[in-house]
């Protein structure tokens, strides 16, 4: 009984890859749609793919290409090829508005780019391409279903945003190129008020400020020391009680300090 069920699983299995070539190799569009769908239906998105590359350039219009069409861009989706997947969901609710499906379509086409989203130590070209993908859908749909998760990857990835901004200005800072820390604390501050690096930017950035004070020629120190102050005060303000509190008071009694030879 036993070899005779494999038997028959064998031979079922040897009827479906043969459906399956003959679908491949047919011109026949209703036997490839009907092999596309039984594999997409069992899962073998990959199998899938295959017809429904096939199958897209001459399927517009056909009754049943909404249809495929969704299943076409699912299939890239579910085996994670991402790009592909972002741009035939974009591509379907395009081309079909009025779907039930176009709503859904447009999210995932968004979730698409941001699952291409580099590690925030790359290029985040891709990070701002999701970013504005999701606030599309957003605008179109802002009471939709998938609101909350669409806030949720947007906040994700302009942390990412944040974080990579942050990290190139610590940097010049590392490196002693305090000029270019500065303007790169400037533009980072301004950019992301509501950042969680906002203490860390604020104390680096007088950092940066006292250090390119006291590598100063004399003629520029007195005016740099002051601007360094004014950084100081800068992060006081808005952290009174810094855990950087100690280093930025050390710095600021060596600003008076140099500051009282240019007061004679």
């Amino acid at each position: 009984m036993k070899r005779f069920f494999i038997l028959m699983l064998s031979a079922s299995l040897l009827v479906s890859c043969s459906e399956y070539q003959k679908a491949l190799k047919s011109e026949d569009s209703g036997l490839k749609y009907a092999q596309a769908e039984k594999k997409y239906n069992d899962g073998k998105y990959n199998k899938a793919i295959r017809l429904f590359e096939q199958m897209a350039p001459n399927y517009k219009g056909k009754p049943q290409a909404e249809k495929m069409f969704y299943m076409f861009a699912q299939s890239y989706y579910k085996t994670e090829q991402y790009i592909l997947a972002g741009y035939q969901f974009e591509t379907f609710a395009a081309s079909y508005p009025r779907s039930e499906k176009a709503e859904e379509a447009l999210y995932l086409s968004a979730k698409s780019y941001a699952n291409t989203s580099a590690r925030y130590t790359l290029d985040q070209v891709d990070t701002d391409k999701a970013i504005d993908k999701l606030q599309a859908f957003i605008d179109k749909y802002p009471d939709s279903e998938y609101l909350k998760e669409a806030n949720e990857t947007m906040k994700v990835l302009r942390e990412k945003l944040e974080k990579k901004a942050y990290e190139i200005a610590y940097g010049y800072n590392k490196i002693s190129d305090y000029k270019s820390a500065i303007v790169a604390f400037d533009n980072f501050i301004a950019d992301y008020p509501g950042t969680p690096f906002r203490e860390k930017a604020l104390y680096y950035r007088f950092d940066s400020s006292y250090r390119l004070a006291v590598n100063s020629v004399p003629s520029k120190m007195e005016e740099r020391l002051n601007q360094a102050k004014g950084a100081y005060n800068n992060l006081l303000k808005f952290y009174p009680n810094s855990e950087y509190k100690k280093e930025a008071d050390e710095m600021l009694a060596k600003i008076d300090t140099d500051l009282k030879q240019f007061a004679k």
